[in-house]
């Protein structure tokens, strides 16, 4: 099966996914598939959920931060501000902290530990993640395409909903004992269970959005990951040990694309020893990618003469992926 003949036995498909290690082609891919899509008339919403996202380098268009940005008829792309995010979070949390305690103002002990919080790695990733949950959840396009974060940091948000929901199950089991002791308590007994179902409330709220991230991965009916390697001995390792564990996420994984490939009759020509012998180390990658891979594998990308930027070049990545490529 190809690419192209995937998309057409799978017309229900609406989230699709690239992943892998940095640095292999995600973006290119991801690009270049909502090209295609575009092209066959579908609306299309390519979007990176990486902080360190490429798509403004690769459309030749400032769309950082400026939300839905239309690249030509029907293809849209969007990378996400996360730094406006992480702020409009802690606009939120200060509202709802003096909303459910009734404060004219916010401690300096809990400010503090909001601007901490707000330092942490993984919240950059956090607030783009719960902005594309807005995004997806708005609708408005056939065709939602993610570029995906590296494969370790997609591993820790489809781990996160398990983790809420467990979390969330055991405090509303509490609430519910709670509930069994004696009604006739003091009236500030009865505001302090008021508050107490109002944290509660917010907890279940975010576990949702999380769960509704995480359902999108997970939607074998809707859902297509593509994993991204080249024919080198690391990444393949890598992408083996990730497919086994995406794999016990329930994880769609739908086929492979192999980036990268020195077109081997060039072994014919005149080249020089270190392209020869790339070509060589190569083919017995190739070999052994065909093996653990095998039908799975749904494209080979030549290694082009210069880097995917702009729509020319996106339109021949394009033909490479889904046919009618020289």
């Amino acid at each position: 099966m190809s690419l192209a003949s995937f998309f057409k036995e799978h017309p229900d498909i609406r989230y699709i996914m690239y992943g892998g290690k940095g640095g292999l082609g995600k973006t290119t891919f991801s690009a270049a598939t909502a090209y295609y899509l575009a092209q066959q008339g579908y609306k299309v919403l390519v979007f990176s959920v990486d902080p360190q996202a490429s798509l403004s380098d690769i459309f030749e268009r400032n769309i950082y931060g400026q939300g839905e940005v239309e690249i030509m008829p029907n293809l849209y792309a969007c990378e996400i501000d996360a730094d406006r995010r992480i702020k409009e979070y802690q606009n939120e949390i200060r509202q709802k902290i003096l909303d459910m305690y009734g404060l004219d103002s916010i401690p300096d002990e809990i400010e503090n530990y909001i601007q901490a919080a707000s330092a942490e790695p993984a919240m950059e990733e956090s607030a783009i993640f719960d902005e594309v949950v807005n995004i997806v959840v708005k609708g408005g396009y056939d065709y939602y395409i993610y570029d995906l974060v590296p494969l370790g940091h997609a591993l820790y948000y489809l781990s996160m909903a398990s983790v809420y929901d467990a979390w969330i199950t055991r405090i509303t089991g509490l609430r519910e004992q709670m509930r069994e002791y004696d009604a006739v308590v003091a009236t500030m007994k009865r505001q302090k269970e008021t508050e107490e179902d109002q944290i509660l409330k917010e907890l279940v709220y975010i576990r949702d959005r999380i769960s509704k991230s995480s359902s999108i991965l997970t939607d074998a009916a809707r859902t297509a990951f593509f994993f991204v390697l080249v024919p080198e001995e690391m990444i393949i390792l890598d992408t083996q040990k990730a497919a086994e564990l995406f794999a016990r996420y329930d994880v769609p994984i739908r086929g492979y694309i192999v980036n990268r490939v020195v077109p081997p009759e060039l072994a014919q020509a005149n080249i020089p020893p270190y392209l020869r012998n790339r070509i060589e180390m190569q083919r017995g990658y190739l070999e052994k990618i065909n093996r653990e891979f095998g039908e799975k594998v749904l494209s080979r990308i030549p290694e082009f003469e210069s880097d995917i930027r702009g729509l020319a070049m996106i339109e021949k990545m394009a033909a490479q992926m889904f046919g009618k490529g020289d």
